[in-house]
């Protein structure tokens, strides 16, 4: 068995300037990715990606920014392509976790009780807040999503209905409040 046998692809979508690129970047410095290979998409307007582009991904990240409600409403427009294109083997959607990016920003754009009915009704794994620029629940998020990747490869043919809730990543982590 080589290095890359556990490496799994985890895709981050959204609209350009919501922090993806930098959200790959510094979790690509945590000692434990180096067994996931991330892979950044999206552009100013919703451009739906290739299939090639989504091949082989275990996982997805859609990030939108909350103080522009822009780049969530075409959050929607992201799932439905992903979900167009890409399913585990057994059929399932793959887990995809949506985050609110730029938490330490005001004033936010949507509420979180629209964040929680629109990450339900997408049918998104979960969704958090998340800082990219102060470093707040990169890790932790990655972590809940890894956790969920790995419980999908070794139930393959189970199905692990994904419910939307908001994920409380402070239990996880140290005792700093985000927003």
């Amino acid at each position: 068995m080589g290095s890359r046998d556990h490496l799994f692809k985890v895709l981050v979508v959204g609209d350009a300037a919501v922090g993806k690129t930098s959200l790959v970047q510094r979790y690509s410095q945590d000692s434990f990715s180096k067994h996931y290979k991330s892979t950044v998409g999206g552009q100013e307007r919703f451009t739906s990606m290739t299939r090639l582009y989504y091949r082989d991904a275990s996982a997805c990240v859609i990030m939108f920014d909350v103080t522009n409600a822009t780049t969530f409403s075409n959050s929607q427009r992201w799932k439905q392509d992903l979900d167009s294109k890409l399913t585990l083997p057994n059929g399932e959607p793959v887990p995809c976790l949506l985050l609110a990016n730029k938490c330490d920003l005001s004033p936010w754009a949507v509420s979180r009780d629209q964040i929680d009915r629109f990450s339900k009704e997408n049918g998104f794994t979960g969704w958090t807040e998340t800082s990219v620029k102060e470093n707040k629940n990169i890790n932790e998020a990655m972590s809940v999503l890894i956790e969920k990747m790995m419980r999908n490869s070794r139930e393959d043919i189970l199905s692990l209905s994904t419910k939307g809730d908001y994920i409380n990543l402070q239990t996880k982590s140290s005792s700093w409040s985000c927003c």
